[in-house]
This record gives C-alpha cells, sequence and structure tokens, in this order.
C-alpha cells in the first residue's frame, strides 16, 4: 500500500484508507466480530487510516476502533464532531463541542485525537465563523493534534479554505462529482490542506453490482435517504437517483482497462489526482479490504481517458446531481 502525506499535519496515511460508518450500524446489523476482523484484515494490507464519527452507531464505531487499536501508534484516526442533536444545526456552543471531543477521546481511548473534522456542519455556521475558533480553543487545550472539515459542497470547503490553520478537508469526489478538479485542488495544494475523498464509489454503484431495483434494507440509508429525506441527498448516490446512477455506468464501462474491474478504475481515477491524501471506502467484510487495496497497485490511467471521462461528466452526469454541488 502506498502512503502519502495529508497535508500540514505531515500524517503519513496509506492512500486507501477505510470510511467506518458501516461499524456503527448504520446501513444495516453487523457483528462486532466481523467488523473486527475486518479492521485486522486492513492492517495486514498495510491501511493506516481510518475515518470514523461520534455519531456512527451511537459512538459504537468510535468504541469498536479504540477497543482495537488501544496503545496502537502506527496508524490514524480521524474522527468528527457537529451531527448529534445536541449541536447540529445551531447548538455549536464551545463548551458542548468540548465534551463531544471529550467523549470522542474517550471511546477511541486516546489521550488526544489525531485529526477532528467538523461534521458537514451548515454553511451558514462556516460563514459565521466561530465554529472554526472553537476548534482552534480545543486544540489549543491539547485535546486534539489538528482539525479539519468534511463538507457536502464546493462553496463549504473554499470557506473552510479561508482559515489558514484547516488542516485537511474530506469531500465528495468520484466520477459522479468531479467539481474539486481545478480550483479548490489547486487551493488546497498551495495551502498544504490534505484532501480525504469519500464516496469514492457513490455509495456502491461504482462498484456495478447494483441494479436500477436493487432493493436495500430499510436501515440503510441507500433506501431511507434515496431522496434527501433524512440529509444531503449528495450523500446518497452522490445525489444522483439510484436508477439514473446505475443505468450511466454503460457510458462508463468502455474506459475500463481489461483485467480491470469497475472499483479498481474507479479509485485509480481518484489517486490519480496528485491532491488527494487518502480515499476512504467503506468495508464491512475483510474480503472488500483487499479489493479496495489493490487499486493502489495499479498503474496510473493516461491523460486522454481523464481528458474524456471530464468531458463525459460535464455533458452526460452532472446535470443529473440533484443538490448544491
Amino acid at each position: 500500500m502506498e502512503q502519502r502525506r495529508l497535508g500540514k499535519t505531515n500524517y503519513q496515511i496509506s492512500e486507501i484508507g477505510i470510511g467506518c460508518w458501516q461499524f456503527g450500524g448504520d446501513f444495516g446489523p453487523i457483528e462486532d466480530e466481523r467488523s473486527v476482523a475486518t479492521l485486522k484484515e486492513a492492517l495486514s494490507r498495510d491501511v493506516t487510516f481510518f475515518d470514523t464519527a461520534d455519531v456512527y452507531g451511537a459512538g459504537r464505531s468510535e468504541s469498536i476502533i479504540g477497543n482495537h487499536f488501544k496503545g496502537k501508534d502506527d496508524i490514524i484516526i480521524a474522527t468528527k464532531v457537529g451531527r448529534t442533536p445536541a449541536l447540529y444545526p445551531d447548538g455549536y456552543e464551545t463548551s458542548i463541542v468540548r465534551d463531544h471531543i471529550t467523549a470522542s477521546l474517550q471511546r477511541l481511548q486516546q489521550s488526544s485525537l489525531d485529526l477532528v473534522q467538523l461534521h458537514c456542519v451548515p454553511t451558514a455556521c462556516l460563514k459565521q465563523g466561530a465554529i472554526f475558533d472553537m476548534m482552534r480553543q480545543i486544540k489549543d487545550e491539547g485535546l486534539i493534534k489538528h482539525w479539519g472539515a468534511s463538507v457536502e459542497t464546493i462553496e463549504e470547503a473554499h470557506l473552510c479554505l479561508d482559515q489558514d490553520d484547516c488542516a485537511s478537508l474530506q469531500i465528495i469526489f468520484n466520477l459522479y462529482r468531479q467539481d474539486a478538479i481545478g480550483e479548490l485542488f489547486q487551493r488546497a495544494q498551495e495551502q498544504d490542506v490534505g484532501i480525504i475523498v469519500r464516496l469514492p464509489l457513490a455509495s456502491g454503484i461504482l462498484t456495478g453490482k447494483y441494479t436500477a431495483d436493487h432493493r436495500f434494507a430499510d436501515s440503510d440509508h441507500r433506501h431511507f435517504n434515496r431522496d434527501g429525506a433524512h440529509f444531503s441527498v449528495g450523500e446518497t448516490f452522490s445525489g444522483i437517483q439510484q436508477d439514473k446512477a446505475v443505468s450511466l455506468l454503460s457510458e462508463i464501462m468502455p474506459f475500463v482497462p481489461e483485467g480491470w474491474s469497475l472499483a479498481d478504475f474507479a479509485l485509480r481515477w481518484i489517486l490519480d489526482h496528485d491532491a488527494v491524501s487518502s480515499v476512504i471506502a467503506g468495508c464491512s467484510h475483510p474480503d472488500q479490504i483487499a479489493r479496495n487495496s489493490h487499486a493502489s497497485t495499479l498503474a496510473p490511467l493516461d491523460k486522454a481517458i481523464h481528458d474524456e471521462l471530464k468531458e463525459l461528466y460535464h455533458s452526460k452526469i452532472r446535470q443529473h446531481i440533484r443538490c448544491p454541488i
């Protein structure tokens, strides 16, 4: 597994990391034994970056990670704060944010958190700016080593980049969401801000294993949030309706090299962007670790392929995204 630098944190992290939302059970039931087996497989594949949040399973994801990685200092764990009912959408006060981060510290069993990211807080809150001062104060207190932000839109990403000490940005970026290419990536590199990519496979659509009429479990956000009923629709299938997202695969498949899986191709395409520090793909089974890690071993795609995929995005894909980009 190749390692990359996470911006001004100077952390060296695996270019394929793991998003740990699924360990909270929010995609459906998952046994602790399978979660632990998945984490063990990740370590065996030299995965060194793990992304979680305090709301994943109401802290369950953090607890599983903390119990398994207690005392291990050769990995980086990033967590998030800002989406619990006590905070979201307008309860952001320093004391409450501090209490949440302290609880994450206890669950993750660390003395100071490697990285805490604001968790998709409202745009208005970012514009007001007090939330950034809260993170600075909590960092000065030693509870966190670095802070960053997980955002839903390009506008929000730029608002965070207006803060000189923002260390990382977690963004939606994949073949169905390409707008970060250009100004955002350039600015992040100039300011030494690490880019963490989430939803690299568009909620699984870019694996090619789901049909247009596939029925997800009622507890899976791909069912209950398919139209944005509970949070931004951009978090589900990158904002594209399931049937349309599946049908668009016919436009992408001709570009996939012989012998590659669609997921290989989608992940390698992301890794070809130098601004990206790590790609976090959700894995709920050990076998998925090996499949996702394989992209790190593949050769970069030709520039001509990147150019054609950019044209395809702007001519046939972007118009189907049902949320601010």
